[in-house]
């Protein structure tokens, strides 16, 4: 089977689509999973100390 410039073009776009496609579905599914909602919300909050003062 001989790959010519044009089929490894058109390959590699369809194939990098897809993987960008399930990537991102990816990273929605872990954003939006119950069980990482705690480590969202400390992540948050925890920059917030309640004994920051301003640089003076």
């Amino acid at each position: 089977m001989d790959f010519s410039h044009d089929t490894m073009l058109a390959l590699a776009k369809v194939w990098g689509l897809f993987y960008l496609f399930a990537f991102s579905i990816g990273v929605v599914i872990y954003t939006f999973w119950p069980r990482n909602r705690e480590r969202f919300t400390r992540a948050e909050t925890e920059i917030f100390d309640k004994d920051d003062i301003p640089w003076t």
